[in-house]
């Protein structure tokens, strides 16, 4: 049976205008911030001695991250997976390939024999109602192999750019944002162990001179977004 359309369906041939539309506050694009977070994630697998070979992007969307996703070391294949066909039609069209696929949830089924080694989400749970966001954690982690990483990046609230970036984009209309402390709490219930929790993106393209600043700023709330990276159990 088809699921039934969701609002990104409707704007996944307009994504990247509509989001980088929202960011041109920032003086950057979507691809600048989908960069710097995958090599940051980089560095946090290299810190844990972790060579994912099976990934899942979560709500990967029209899938632009899954190339970045597959470039990291020790990659041999990623699943992006979302809710919107359309969106997923979109990601095959221009990222499909080889050790790359994209499916639906209810395609993406548990294997015990080849459980992922890494789960990536980026900005997906502040669309999800706050009482559906326990079961949507535990969808991942029946995926993730004992040990696997989740690297778990959202929007953050208490940053005042954050929130009239949002208001901007349409798709967000409706969004949720859930702050670093609750996301913790989220993933700790649910079995994971939080290895560390870091912001970023304090300063926009005019004060890019600054950015040097942002590493030891990590660990303070400032950033648009933050990471929590977590280990399943």
């Amino acid at each position: 049976m088809k699921p039934p359309a969701t609002a990104f369906d409707r704007v996944a041939r307009d994504y990247d205008a509509e989001l980088n539309r929202g960011l041109a506050l920032t003086g950057e694009t979507r691809d600048f911030y989908a960069r710097r977070r995958i090599a940051f994630l980089q560095a946090c697998l290299a810190r844990q001695n972790s060579r994912p070979r099976l990934v899942m992007d979560y709500g990967c969307g029209t899938g632009d991250t899954v190339p970045l996703l597959a470039g990291l070391p020790g990659v041999e294949r990623v699943v992006g997976v979302d809710v919107s066909e359309e969106s997923l039609a979109v990601a095959r069209e221009r990222h499909g390939g080889e050790g790359r696929s994209f499916l639906l949830p209810a395609d993406a089924r548990v294997d015990a024999a080849h459980p992922f080694d890494l789960v990536y989400t980026n900005g997906v749970f502040h669309h999800i109602e706050p009482a559906d966001r326990p079961a949507a954690v535990r969808w991942i982690a029946e995926r993730l192999r004992p040990g696997g990483l989740l690297a778990f990046w959202e929007n953050n609230p208490w940053n005042p750019g954050t929130r009239w970036i949002m208001s901007r984009v349409p798709f967000d209309a409706d969004a949720q944002p859930l702050s670093a402390p609750t996301a913790r709490r989220l993933l700790r219930e649910s079995g994971f162990t939080v290895l560390r929790a870091d912001f970023h993106f304090v300063f926009p393209h005019g004060l890019r001179w600054l950015r040097w600043l942002e590493r030891p700023l990590r660990r303070l709330p400032l950033g648009g977004q933050y990471q929590v990276l977590v280990s399943g159990n």
